[in-house]
């Protein structure tokens, strides 16, 4: 396989997390002007809690555990010989009893990952497809846009819990001081807004990306094209307690959700039926190699 390296992919990467930093400061300083010293130890222990246990906060969100190769043999094997492919250790394999077919991959290194599907996903895909879905999330792992979008995410993540939390401390707070308060959640609120457009922007290049990298792996387009549309027609048929309870881990799945047309506009992913032009456009391309 020749992997190179997607340069568009690696500097959208170092551009986000430049501006990503920038933004933590501003925060970080936006809560001590307003005396909001609260929120600081908050922030520092989800810093060490998102890069040392994310892969294991992914897991638990889901509801998946890490499986043998007793019970999943067939998983197993197909994730080494694709790790093979991809020149890559393999990642721990980690299966999420849910209707809802799809797949993430996590972890800070290539060292340390995990691929994760669910038992919706193993039903609905044939072997062909499976293989082009894990290939995509192993293209993640190569990538290392796996460990940015968690970093990305944590940021996030806190300036809405302290929006949450800002509201709830402020109620019982007396007027001299709410002030802060209410500066600390607007700050709060902007980084909130900010890191989500910065994240979406990022989320969308790096599925092409990963997509590339998944048809590159098995030498198979059409299959990952394929796996695409089943998993975008099965979500229909997924009942909307399952897709609620999952939306939180919608950045990271190879295929969103469903949502409505607000959803759709602020979507991390691309469209799926562009998604699957460009995989058949790439197919051509290597049929004529």
């Amino acid at each position: 396989m020749e992997w190179k390296p997607d340069w568009g992919l690696r500097s959208r990467m170092v551009l986000t997390m430049f501006l990503l930093f920038a933004l933590y400061i501003a925060f970080v300083g936006a809560l001590w002007w307003t005396n909001s010293f609260v929120f600081l130890p908050l922030m520092g222990a989800f810093v060490l809690a998102q890069f040392f246990f994310s892969d294991k906060l992914a897991l638990y969100s889901m509801g998946a555990s890490e499986v043998t190769e007793a019970e999943y043999p067939e998983l197993h094997a197909t994730i080494s010989r694709l790790s093979q492919q991809a020149d890559l250790p393999k990642p721990t394999v980690a299966v999420a009893d849910s209707r809802v077919p799809n797949a993430f991959a996590a972890g800070r290194s290539q060292k340390n990952a995990t691929v994760c599907v669910t038992t919706g996903l193993l039903r609905t895909l044939d072997r062909d497809e499976l293989e082009g879905v894990i290939a995509h999330e192993l293209a993640h792992v190569k990538n290392r846009d796996v460990m940015v979008m968690t970093i990305a995410s944590f940021l996030s993540t806190v300036a809405f819990m302290i929006v949450r939390m800002g509201f709830w401390f402020g109620g019982g707070r007396e007027r001299q001081g709410g002030g802060g308060i209410i500066v600390a959640i607007v700050a709060s609120l902007l980084v909130w807004i900010i890191s989500f457009f910065l994240i979406r922007a990022l989320s969308r290049y790096r599925e092409f990306a990963a997509d590339r990298g998944g048809a590159l792996i098995t030498g198979k387009p059409s299959a990952l094209a394929s796996a695409l549309l089943s998993i975008d027609g099965r979500m229909d048929r997924v009942p909307k307690e399952d897709l609620r309870e999952q939306s939180e881990m919608n950045a990271f799945f190879i295929v969103p959700l469903k949502s409505d047309f607000i959803g759709k506009l602020f979507s991390t992913h691309p469209a799926t039926e562009t998604r699957v032009e460009r995989l058949r456009e790439l197919e051509r391309e290597m049929e004529t190699r």
